[in-house]
């Protein structure tokens, strides 16, 4: 049974989950997080399972992408759940907010690219798990927002951090302030999604998005990513040697001269992830 006391946040090795639903299949993993009833609520049990699934996906070769979405047509992830929340004192919600943060920081350095597919709302905790994402796509009735000021709270899973990062310093203020939902157009506009699409075509998208991913080099894309993600934290010239470095290290890999001899011999690469 999964507890929700947070002393008991650990590591679960089960593949049979309560809160969330994880497939693989064609080298993709799907994770949804699993509680309609509540339009997906995060609470500790949630985000412990989120763990354990993007834990198993980030050691499993097999698995080239992750796509998270929501479960239901309401909502991608709505928020936290408010009951725990509430019950929260100063000690337990620095707890609470550090053991959320180490979960989005696992999606974000997983090493293999996550796709989010908002299909909803995405407020607060939910807006913040895509944030962690590598890559956001949004249906056409998608609502994103970070409406923690409404509650007397700010944002604790990075929205703070992550959301200046990815739109400005502006606008991060404009929606952490005011709290107000924004419409997946105008997240599109101001660069907090990547597209916006009908939402029939969310699911297919992303999955044609990770088919161009999953056929190029395994160890290049783990090295891009961290390249991208490391560098936004350094100075440029920092980010510049990082990239030099990482550029130095995929040349010693198998799959470089894999890539490099099949584009010589005009023949698909075949990469092993080596």
């Amino acid at each position: 049974m999964v507890t929700h006391d947070l002393a008991n946040f650990k590591e679960l090795n089960f593949m049979t989950y309560e809160n969330i639903l994880l497939e693989k299949k064609n080298s993709i993993a799907y994770v949804t997080v699993n509680r309609p009833k509540v339009l997906n609520a995060l609470n500790m049990a949630t985000m412990e399972e989120l763990r354990a699934a993007f834990t198993d996906i980030k050691s499993d070769a097999s698995i080239r992408v992750a796509i998270l979405t929501g479960a239901g047509e309401k909502a991608f992830v709505a928020g936290a759940d408010v009951g725990e929340l509430a019950k929260l004192n100063t000690v337990s919600a620095k707890e609470y907010a550090h053991r959320g943060q180490a979960v989005l920081d696992l999606i974000e350095n997983l090493g293999k690219p996550v796709i989010a597919c908002v299909n909803g709302f995405a407020l607060g905790g939910g807006s913040e798990l895509a944030l962690a994402c590598t890559m956001r796509l949004a249906s056409e009735n998608a609502k994103l927002g970070q409406p923690e000021v409404h509650l007397g709270m700010v944002p604790g899973y990075g929205g703070t951090q992550r959301l200046p990062r990815l739109v400005g310093k502006g606008l991060a203020m404009q929606m952490v302030l005011g709290g107000e939902m924004i419409t997946a157009q105008e997240a599109h506009r101001i660069g907090l999604v990547n597209e916006v699409t009908a939402a029939a075509q969310l699911i297919p998208r992303a999955e044609a998005i990770a088919a161009k991913i999953i056929a190029n080099a395994p160890l290049a894309v783990q090295y891009a990513i961290e390249a991208v993600n490391k560098g936004m934290e350094m100075t440029l010239a920092e980010g510049l040697y990082l990239e030099a470095t990482l550029f130095g290290v995929c040349c010693a890999t198998e799959d470089r001269k894999e890539g490099t001899t099949a584009f010589l011999e005009k023949r698909p690469a075949q990469f092993k992830g080596r």
